[in-house]
Formats: structure tokens, sequence, C-alpha cells
């Protein structure tokens, strides 16, 4: 963590080994997400909790680089279990939060890109995408391209479906002749 976790109990003194939970809790969501900026850790319990027990509600806030989590949990039974429980659930977070970046990361590497490999009279081809595959298209799918004139050796972009047979190009754009020619 960037800053120091700050961790709050105002309702009632924490325990040495209540405060020693948590913060061996919180280095194991820092080893999770290397790249948490902070972290705050409330709990509170009702006034007379040294006579009747919890509930004790226990409330983690993070700060991640573009968004805070927060995750409570609150039990009746001890101190204890609601601070695992809360723990548990910004592990969840964390973990998904991970995946949502990583898929961000991954849309920036922009369209599936190609060349047309074969065109067929009865008007469809089939294009080899740049990882390996073969993508059908349909002359319906070109975009600013006459199916006529378009050549195997083109250069393409396509959005991609899964079609009847597997996958299928929905629109493919050319971006560089290699013998086709726009509309």
């Amino acid at each position: 963590m960037r800053t120091p976790l700050q961790l709050s109990g105002p309702d009632f003194h924490l325990t040495a080994a209540i405060k020693d939970d948590i913060s061996q809790r919180a280095a194991k969501l820092d080893r999770l997400y290397g790249n948490i900026i902070g972290a705050r850790v409330s709990v509170e319990a009702p006034v007379h909790h040294h006579r009747k027990g919890g509930p004790f509600n226990v409330r983690i806030d993070l700060v991640v680089p573009g968004r805070e989590l927060a995750a409570s949990h609150r039990s009746g039974e001890s101190l204890a279990i609601a601070v695992r429980e809360a723990f548990e659930a910004m592990h969840r977070q964390l973990v998904e939060y991970s995946r949502l970046q990583a898929r961000e990361v991954k849309s920036h590497d922009g369209p599936p890109r190609g060349v047309v490999v074969r065109v067929m009279p009865q008007g469809y081809g089939f294009i080899a995408a740049d990882d390996g595959r073969e993508i059908y298209f349909h002359r319906n799918s070109l975009v600013d391209c006459d199916f006529d004139r378009l050549r195997p050796g083109t250069r393409v972009w396509f959005s991609e479906e899964t079609g009847d047979n597997g996958p299928q190009a929905s629109t493919v754009h050319v971006t560089e002749s290699g013998g086709s020619r726009p509309a």
C-alpha cells in the first residue's frame, strides 16, 4: 500500500490481537493486488458491547487506481467473524476489479485483423486472421468495398460473431489494397 493502513474503532478499544488480524488480512489484500493506494478499516460495536456482545460491523474502504471499493460485514456472533467476512468480501471485489482491468487493457488491442485468402464466386470468402484462425464472410459483410473487386491478399479488419458453422465476420473493412479497389 502506498499509504499506511488506517484502523479505527471509535466505539471501543481494539485489542492487539484484532489489530494484528486486520493488519495481516490487509497485507494479504496488498499481495493480491499490489496497486492499492490506501486502505481504511472501521470497526463498530454497540455501546455496551462488553456486556451484550455484538453485533459488530466491520467496514473496509480501499482506494485503487480509478476507483474506490467498499465492503462491510455485520456479525452478531463475534468480531473475528465480522472481520473475516468483510475481508473475504473485499477479496472478491479485488479479484473482480483485476479481471475488469485485464479486459479493459485487452480491449485496447483493436479489432481483429487478417488477410483475405479466398473469394468464392458464389458471394462469400475467407479471411486468415492474424491469430491463425480462418473466418468466413459474406459479400454483404463488406463495408465500402465491392465484393466483385476483392482479391486474395487484401488486408482487412473485421467484427466477429459466432455463426451456425463457427466464427464469421459480420462486417469487413479493407485496410490496404492487395488487388481490391473500393466501390
